[in-house]
């Protein structure tokens, strides 16, 4: 049986070295106030085998290239929106995703989502200590990042690992309201779910925008799930979907990575496919925040 040789650090680092980088344990950020250049990403389904595939596509195969087109460019920081996972959050799929992802570790903080494809305990055994800027909800891993001329916050939507539906939960939807109410500085959020009304989506999306509606400081919502590469708008709110990084759904979506530019009224989207359609491969699309 032919074995996949897995990417390592340049330096060598152990999963214990990639635990202790001063990058990976905290998001104080030195970035520029006018302009955040983050790597946003989404739906990687690790499995610990590394040769596991679905619809032709190996999802390790697949962020080894996007970790090694991360790795070159000029970053401050990365984002994976959920399904870090492939079915059901095992140990060794967090294992396995972690090896992958040291080659970026040591560079810039890297902020993970919770997906329906997760497990929470899991999650947080394998990969808690990396994430700071921890937000006081019980039971919910939210961050929030001061990324320089934007602020962004996770929200976690995972209900049970493996179950398609998506739900945020009162505790989570009345902490956002409040701190939103505050917000000042542009801020973008991401959850893992799709904001529509089908029922395998963000099950109480109707209060999330009921929220941010009244929340001008709210520019943005970036989201998975669909393995769909899409921008919408809602009540002047860019509403993003992320393409996969495991593989599509259908031949004529992307399967990549998305390289954005951040600033204090608005934010570019440079699509990189590494598979999937390659149709908007190296396109950009610049949005304009809402007053």
């Amino acid at each position: 049986m032919p074995i996949l040789t897995l990417p390592t650090h340049p330096t060598g680092l152990s999963r214990r070295a990639f635990l202790a980088t001063p990058a990976a344990l905290g998001f104080s950020l030195k970035a520029s106030p006018t302009e955040a250049r983050w790597a946003l990403f989404s739906d990687t389904h690790i499995p610990e085998n590394p040769l596991e595939e679905y619809r032709g596509f190996k999802p390790v195969v697949n962020l080894t290239m996007v970790i090694r087109q991360i790795a070159q460019a000029k970053l401050d920081g990365g984002l994976i929106c959920g399904d870090l996972a492939r079915l059901h959050g095992l140990p060794g799929d967090y294992e396995a995703l972690t090896e992958l992802l040291e080659p970026i570790a040591a560079k810039f903080p890297l902020a993970l989502v919770l997906g329906n494809h997760d497990h929470s305990d899991n999650f947080l055994k394998a990969l808690g200590s990396t994430q700071k800027g921890a937000l006081p909800v019980k039971g919910r891993h939210m961050l929030s990042i001061d990324a320089g001329p934007v602020e962004l916050i996770t929200l976690d939507s995972l209900v049970a690992p493996n179950s398609t539906p998506g739900f945020l939960g009162k505790a989570q939807r009345e902490y956002l309201k409040e701190r939103l109410a505050q917000q000042r500085k542009p801020t973008v959020l991401f959850v893992h779910h799709t904001l529509d009304d089908n029922d395998g989506a963000l099950l109480d999306a109707p209060r999330l925008f009921d929220i941010v509606k009244s929340a001008p400081a709210v520019k943005a919502i970036v989201y998975g799930h669909s393995h769909v590469y899409k921008y919408e708008v809602w009540e002047g709110i860019h509403l993003i979907n992320l393409p996969a990084v495991g593989y599509n759904f259908r031949d004529s979506e992307p399967v990549g990575w998305v390289e954005t530019v951040f600033t204090p009224t608005g934010a570019s989207f440079t699509l990189h496919a590494v598979g999937g359609s390659t149709e908007k491969d190296g396109k950009t699309v610049t949005l304009k925040w809402r007053g």
